[in-house]
């Protein structure tokens, strides 16, 4: 074996642990080994450069002349984008924020600003700067890929905290006295079928389910409605599923089903039943329907019924949210809702460990949209206003013959 050889083999043993530092040493003393036309002896053999070579040599003939501990002399490298051209990250962050940063006129302005574009632009305008680089110099003027966040609620009414407090005191007052208080709401419409559900479920690896490209409604199976109470004094939730239209009609009378499966054997000294509803939707405080069937609802039942809806733009605060849909949404997700059935079920089997459980029937009733209550059929709902904003809070009686 020639001695270049054993040059070669030797750094192809010892190339990957090498520093940049190391690297040239170990070149320069192998080819001060060699003798004569050393240095270009190892050149041949490891593919270093010469001039590499000759730093390792004049290296070891200083001794130490600077700091051993670093891997390159102060000052050694390349200059990093900033150091040549320190207004570059002024000029990214123009970019990136231009309504901010004084430059309305950006050309980034109303476009996708991904760190492809921003590279792009700014080598437009004479900087020769990479994808990698401007994702470290955003790092660095701490900004971070972001969604939208819902946090503007538009006009906010100056009694939302104090009928808040109204109805925390009127929740605790009817549980307190071992009376039913519900919270009740609709959730959101889900397309019946095998399309995509939104999360994720245990499957056999590169097998996932598969579902339909497109979200077009199947005209056979619909959509399905479901509507929920849930009771906040026992943490036990109803839904109905309905298949025709989300009116009062429909809400009213999940409420009746409710009393009448669950409710009226929970509560059997039961004389009023309070309602916590959003002020929107088929049990707005402003629909006349909604008042009309509850109405009707106390007549059957002989409940005086006592109503507090959420101020206006506060639908998430109410509490069957977060403690009855939230887990639904958790129980089937990344499940196709193929039929009507497996909705029910899926909805029955929904559980907790802090003892939530819910009860589910499919509704398959026909209920009309626009139906008008007459202002004859009004003056006949024995509604009492409540001194506080009467809009939000009120009591109606049954109907006494």
């Amino acid at each position: 074996m020639t001695y270049e050889q054993s040059i070669r083999q030797k750094y192809q043993m010892l190339k990957h642990s090498l520093t940049e530092r190391s690297r040239r040493l170990w070149a320069a003393t192998e080819a001060r080994a060699c003798g004569h036309g050393g240095v270009a002896a190892v050149v041949r053999a490891t593919g270093i450069s010469r001039s590499t070579v000759m730093r390792g040599l004049d290296d070891c003939r200083t001794r130490g002349g600077w700091n051993r501990r670093r891997i390159r002399r102060e000052g050694g490298g390349r200059k990093s984008a900033t150091a040549i051209n320190p207004d570059l990250p002024g000029m990214l962050e123009r970019l990136v924020e231009p309504i901010s940063r004084g430059d309305p006129e950006s050309p980034l302005r109303w476009t996708c600003k991904s760190t492809r574009r921003l590279a792009e632009e700014l080598t437009r305008q004479g900087q020769r700067v990479s994808e990698w680089l401007v994702r470290q110099l955003l790092y660095k003027l701490r900004y971070s890929l972001q969604s939208n966040q819902k946090a503007k609620e538009g006009s906010r009414h100056p009694d939302r905290d104090v009928q808040f407090r109204h109805i925390q005191a009127k929740v605790k007052a009817w549980i307190g006295r071992r009376q039913p208080a519900i919270s009740v709401d609709a959730k959101k419409k889900e397309l019946v079928g095998d399309f995509k559900n939104g999360g994720r479920q245990w499957r056999p690896r590169g097998k996932p389910e598969l579902v339909r490209v497109h979200d077009f409604i199947d005209r056979k199976k619909g959509k399905a409605i479901p509507y929920g109470v849930y009771d906040l004094g026992r943490n036990l939730g109803w839904v109905s599923v309905g298949i025709d239209h989300d009116t009062s009609a429909f809400a009213v009378h999940t409420i009746r089903c409710w009393w009448r499966q669950m409710g009226a054997r929970l509560y059997p000294q039961a004389q009023s039943l309070l309602i916590m509803a959003d002020s929107g939707g088929s049990n707005g405080n402003r629909v006349r329907l909604w008042k009309w069937e509850l109405q009707q609802l106390a007549n059957r039942t002989g409940l005086r019924i006592k109503v507090c809806h959420l101020p206006p733009g506060t639908s998430k605060w109410n509490k069957i949210e977060h403690r009855l849909f939230s887990f639904i949404s958790q129980n089937w997700r990344g499940r196709p809702l193929l039929t009507h059935a497996t909705i029910v079920q899926l909805i029955s089997s929904t559980k907790t460990a802090a003892g939530l459980k819910v009860r589910c029937m499919l509704d398959k009733r026909p209920y009309p949209s626009k139906i008008k209550v007459t202002d004859a059929q009004m003056n006949t709902i024995r509604l009492i206003p409540d001194s506080f904003h009467g809009d939000w809070n009120y009591t109606i009686h049954p109907n006494t013959k």
